[in-house]
Formats: structure tokens, C-alpha cells, sequence
């Protein structure tokens, strides 16, 4: 290194000269020597030119050319290895620049906006730099009128800082829409592409952006139609691509109908083509990304997409990477899709798990192309998070099929790669792959059993006492799936796992699909005699209490139907009848809520009724008095004559076994 810097020293030194000339003509001399050169600029770096250049940047006496090239040779360094990106954030070249952009000098300011595009677009430089001080994006707009390479810096310095919905709403806000529109045309291609960019990342999941963007037009024609154009087959792939993602951005936010021309006949059929074997590795990856992501939630795009040009098997190559196609004729290109082939499979699996969303017959398809089962399980163990997340959601889309549940799911006993992952991984994973857990365990699944024996239980009900809300939902709901039509044992173990405390927490969680999904697990824990008279003989007090607190509580309808069928789970057992007959407030509440305004809530109420004083079972005498005294027979004569066939026929019933 001694010798190699000692051989670069003279260009630092030079920079210290007394004589402008002499100082702009080194800048010149060591612009020449770093050019493509990684170890003359990490030289350079290391013997303390930026501060110097910098200085020199920003010195009001340094002439307007000396500054310039200070910017260009800047700019030059960046260009180099990310290190050397750091070294010049470290030394605040941002700021330095951003003051450039105020000098009335146009090369100037074109070659800080070159620099400072070479130093946002490296994946070290945090976004929010471009935002602590306000006045720099408005001065920013106001630059993109003064030239073709003030709008292609600028834009592509805004699509690269776009993250999140907080940096859309600021760019929008300073009126990035109207003034980055009319770009659109421009007789520059690279201009034209990275306004189109800039779309792109504004309307990405932003329903705001994504309406206005619709009623914009340029030169008489709207924007939705000048991006049809863009993905015409003729013009470049990039562009055929970016453009259809401002349309999927613009369909899945409402602003485009998912039934319009432009989705069904050109966007669809171009992320389609973006899949073929002939395309680049990046263009196979995006293609497929954006298609899963514009055909998520659309049955129909799914069923279009699933007959379109072979796409099934077409995604069947990601798997099989490189193909011959790429015949080796380019090792740097080979070793690069080498190191990418993992995305490839990400990608795959994301546009099979939004093909197989809905329909029955595409999953069928999916999981008969080639391997494919085998496939999503060496998925789920690889070595990338981005993978298994994939593999996971495709498994989860898949896992909605019945039939599927029953025979491959089986074959493969997918169970036990998918516990695996379910041991810690993160929240983003295990909200999906506990979903698909909720599948594999629903009363049809032959999985059901070995995913119990391998511990299921305990796991489950640590989910429940999740913060993350999804992980709360997910682990209550495969628990009242495991418990329908369970045997005793099993029953007794959730309960045993859960805790009496714990169930009452999910009782009075704030999330109604919690509340729901826990009573939903009470109504499949309470049924079948024995095991509800055995789980009301352990559990019974606190069982009563739960449901008392719940019937007083504001909760919705379908809460206190649910409520109440559970109810009326409880009247159908032998000796779990007593603790609602020996329970006043709770007989009160059932008498309540058959004269209630909501004839579910009235069926449900009659329900347990019905099961208290049917005449068959021991006690049924008693139990009817009671019944009798507190009025409920004047109830049931009155609903017998109510113009609800339902309960009209429920209250005949009952009534004839008070005849009987």
C-alpha cells in the first residue's frame, strides 16, 4: 500500500497548490486517473481527497469550472465500491451538494445532481437524506424544468428515496404528480423511463397517488393510456415493465377495474410474457412478482392468468436455473444468475400462491406440475427468509383445497417441514405458516393426527398469547379447528395448555375475531355429552362465568349467538344442565334474549331451552316447572304464532314437550 498511495500522493498534493490553474488542472489529472479505476479511487480516499474536493466544492472563491470538476471527480469516486460511498456520507458530501443545487450555474448543478444520483442510488445511503430539511424536494421540482439532465437525475434521485408511504405523501404533497407527468412524453428516452420509475414507486400500494394518477393527462391523452402505450411490444422490456407496474399499482388500488381493456388485454398478457424462458433473469423475477401481486385478490385475473400462454408449467423453470437457454456463452452473466437463482424460486412460488388463491381446478394444476409438492418442501428449508416465506404462502393457497389436504399433503407429509418452520422464525413467517397449520388441522385432514403427536398443542398455545395479532387469531383458530371432533383426550390437553387465565385474556381480547374464534374453540370443546359434562365438571365455574361476562358485555350479534349456542351446548349435557338451572342470572339472560329484536339471537336462546327441558332425560319434570314459573311457556306460546318460520317451528316443538 506505501508504495502504491506514494504513487497517488501527487494528485492530493496538487489540490494544496497556491495557483488556481495549477489546482484546477490537478482535478482534471486525477478525474483522468480514477476513471474505471477502484484502486486508484480507494488510493485517493485514503490519503484525504474528499474533504479537500469538498472544500474546494464550496468555496465561493473557487471559479465555477474548478467547482464543476470537483463534482465530477466526486461523483467518480462514488461510482466505486460501497465503502467508498460511505467514506464520502461520512465526510457530509450531501449537504455540500444540496447547497450546489443553489448556484445559478446549469453544469454545475447537472454534475452535483449526477453525484448526488450516484450516491442515493447505493443501497448504504439512508433514504432520509434527502428529507431532513423540507425546502430541498420543492427546490428539486423546481429544477426539473431546466434541462433533460436535471429531469433524469431528479427522477431517478426521488424513485430510489420513494420508501414507504411517508416519502409518497411528501413527494405528492409537493406536487411530484404534475410536475413529473409531462416527462412522460419527453423526446429523451432516459428521461422518459425515469419519470415512468417515479410512477411506479408513487403508486406502489398508495390508493391516493393511484386515483389522481388516473384523471392526469398529458397532451390531451390520460396517463393510464400513455402507459398502454409503454407496454406495447416494441418498446423496450424495461419499459414494457415498469409501465405495467403503475397499471397493477393503479388496479389494486381501485383507481383501474380489474375487468378494464387495459388490465385483461395488456398488462395481464405482458407480466405473462415477462415469465418466458428467453427473458432475463431480473425481467423472469419482476415479471412474476408484479403478476402475483396484480392478480392477489381477482379470481377471475387468476383464471385468466392460469390459461395464458402455458404459465403453470412456464414457472415451472424457475426451478430449473440456469436453463440451457442462457447456453454459457456469458460466464459473468451465468455467475450472476448463479447468486440470483434463489429469486427466481421466491418468485415462483409468490405467482403460484396467487394463482392457486381461490379456484380448485389452477391448484390442481399447480400441484400436478412436475415434482411441485417436492419442490415447496425443500422450499421451506432453505436457506433464504425470502424463500420460505414464499414456499410457506404457496403451501397456505394451496392448503384451501380439501382434496388436496387429503392426498398430497399426505403423500408428502408436508406436516413435518412446516412444525419445523414453525419452531422460531419470524412473526412474517408465522403468521402464514400457522394459517396453513389452521388447514392442516380442520376434521377432514388425515394430518391432523401426527402434527398433534409432534407437540402441536403446546405450540399453539403459546401463539395465543402472541402481541402480534394475526399469531393471537391464528393460534386460537387451529385450536378450534384440533378440537372439532376430538377425542376427549385432546380436549382436555388444550385446555390443560391454555390456562383458565389465559382463556379468559382471549375473552376479553379487543380483536372480535379473537373473541369469536376462542368461543368458536368453547362451542367444539363443548360438544358430545360425556365430554361435556367432563369438561363442565373441572372447568364448569369459570365456563359459566366467561359466558355471563361475555352476554353482559357490548358485543356485536354473531358474538352472542355464538354465546349462546354454547349455551345451549352446556343444556344438552346430563349433569352440566344443573349449572345453568342452578344459575338464576343466566336463566334471566336466556328468557331475555328469547323475546330479543334479532330472531338469531331468539333461536339461539330457544335452543337451550329446548335441551333443558326435553322429556326423555331425568329431571325433565323439574326443570320444566321452573321453566314454567319464570314465565318461558308464555314466550313459547307467543312465538309459536310468529311469522318466522324458524322460530315458530322451534316454540311448537318445545311446547309439545310440555304436552307430552
Amino acid at each position: 500500500l506505501q508504495e502504491v498511495t506514494a504513487s497517488s500522493r501527487h494528485y492530493v498534493d496538487r489540490l494544496f497548490d497556491l495557483d488556481p490553474q495549477k489546482v484546477l488542472q490537478g482535478v482534471i489529472d486525477m478525474k483522468n486517473a480514477v476513471i474505471g479505476n477502484n484502486k486508484q479511487k480507494a488510493n485517493l480516499i485514503v490519503l484525504g481527497a474528499v474533504p479537500r474536493l469538498l472544500y474546494l466544492l464550496q468555496q465561493e472563491t473557487s471559479s465555477t469550472e474548478l467547482r464543476t470538476e470537483c463534482a465530477v471527480v466526486l461523483g467518480s469516486l462514488a461510482m466505486g465500491t460501497e465503502n467508498n460511498v460511505k467514506s464520502l456520507l461520512d465526510c457530509h458530501i450531501i449537504p455540500a451538494l444540496l447547497q450546489g443545487l443553489l448556484s445559478p450555474d446549469l453544469k454545475f448543478i447537472e454534475a452535483c445532481l449526477r453525484c448526488l444520483r450516484t450516491i442515493f442510488i447505493s443501497p448504504v445511503t439512508p433514504e432520509d437524506l434527502l428529507y431532513t430539511d423540507a425546502t430541498v424536494i420543492s427546490h428539486l421540482m423546481a429544477l426539473l424544468s431546466r434541462s433533460r439532465y436535471t429531469q433524469e437525475y431528479i427522477c431517478q434521485i426521488f424513485s430510489h428515496c420513494c420508501k414507504g408511504p411517508d416519502h409518497q405523501t411528501i413527494l405528492f404533497n409537493h406536487g411530484a404528480v404534475q410536475n413529473i407527468a409531462h416527462l412522460l412524453v419527453s423526446t429523451s428516452y432516459k428521461v422518459r423511463m425515469q419519470a415512468l420509475k417515479c410512477f411506479s414507486v408513487l403508486a406502489f400500494e398508495n390508493p391516493q397517488v393511484s386515483m389522481t394518477l388516473v384523471n392526469v393527462s398529458v397532451d390531451g391523452e390520460l396517463l393510464p393510456q400513455i402507459f398502454v402505450k409503454m407496454l406495447q411490444r416494441d418498446k423496450p422490456i424495461e419499459m414494457q415493465l415498469t409501465s405495467a407496474k403503475c397499471l397493477t399499482s393503479m388496479c389494486r388500488a381501485g383507481a383501474i377495474r380489474t375487468d378494464d381493456p387495459c388490465i385483461v388485454l395488456k398488462t395481464l398478457p405482458c407480466l405473462v410474457r415477462m415469465c418466458s424462458k428467453d427473458r432475463l433473469l431480473e425481467e423472469r423475477v419482476e415479471g412474476a412478482e408484479t403478476l402475483a401481486y396484480l392478480i392477489e385478490t381477482d379470481v377471475e385475473l387468476q383464471r385468466m392468468a392460469s390459461i395464458s400462454d402455458h404459465l403453470i408449467v412456464m414457472l415451472a423453470d424457475y426451478f430449473k436455473y440456469p436453463s440451457s437457454v442462457s447456453a454459457i456463452t456469458d460466464i459473468k452473466r451465468l455467475d450472476h444468475d448463479l447468486k440470483h437463482a434463489h429469486e427466481l424460486r421466491q418468485a415462483a412460488f409468490k405467482l403460484y400462491a396467487s394463482l392457486g388463491a381461490n379456484d380448485e381446478d389452477i391448484r390442481k394444476k399447480i400441484i400436478e406440475t412436475e415434482n411441485m409438492m417436492d419442490r415447496i418442501v425443500n422450499g421451506l428449508s432453505e436457506s433464504s427468509i425470502k424463500v420460505r416465506l414464499a414456499a410457506v404462502r404457496c403451501l397456505h393457497s394451496l392448503s384451501r383445497s380439501v382434496q388436496q389436504l387429503r392426498t398430497s399433503f399426505q403423500d408428502h407429509a408436508v406436516w413435518k417441514p412446516l412444525m419445523k418452520v414453525l419452531q422460531n422464525a419470524p412473526n412474517e413467517i408465522l403468521v402464514v405458516a400457522s394459517s396453513t397449520l389452521c388447514n392442516l388441522l380442520l376434521e377432514f385432514s388425515p394430518s391432523k393426527e401426527p402434527i398433534l403427536e409432534s407437540g402441536a398443542i403446546e405450540l399453539l398455545c403459546s401463539l395465543t398469547q402472541s402481541e402480534n395479532l394475526a399469531l393471537r387469531v391464528n393460534g386460537i383458530w387451529a385450536l378450534m379447528n384440533m378440537a372439532f371432533q376430538a377425542e376427549q383426550k385432546i380436549k382436555s390437553d388444550i385446555l390443560r395448555g391454555l390456562s383458565t387465565e389465559q382463556l379468559f385474556q382471549l375473552l376479553s381480547d379487543s380483536d372480535v375475531n379473537v373473541l369469536m374464534k376462542t368461543l368458536g374453540l368453547l362451542r367444539n370443546l363443548l360438544s358430545t355429552r360425556p365430554h361435556i359434562d367432563h369438561i363442565m365438571s373441572t372447568h364448569g365455574k369459570q365456563i359459566m362465568q366467561a359466558v355471563t361476562l361475555i352476554l353482559e358485555g357490548e358485543h356485536n350479534i354473531e358474538v352472542k349467538e355464538q354465546t349462546l349456542c354454547i349455551l345451549a351446548n352446556i343444556a344438552d349435557g346430563t349433569t352440566a344442565k344443573e349449572l345453568i338451572m342452578t344459575n338464576d342470572d343466566i336463566l334471566q339472560k336466556i328468557k331475555y334474549y328469547m323475546s330479543h329484536s334479532n330472531a338469531k339471537l331468539q333461536l339461539a336462546a330457544m335452543f337451550c331451552i329446548s335441551n333443558l327441558i326435553w322429556n326423555e332425560e331425568e329431571g325433565s319434570q323439574e326443570r320444566q316447572d321452573k321453566l314454567r314459573d319464570m314465565g318461558i311457556v308464555d314466550i313459547l306460546h307467543k312465538l309459536s304464532q310468529s311469522s318466522d318460520p324458524n322460530l315458530c317451528d322451534k316454540a311448537k316443538t318445545a311446547l309439545q314437550q310440555y304436552l307430552a
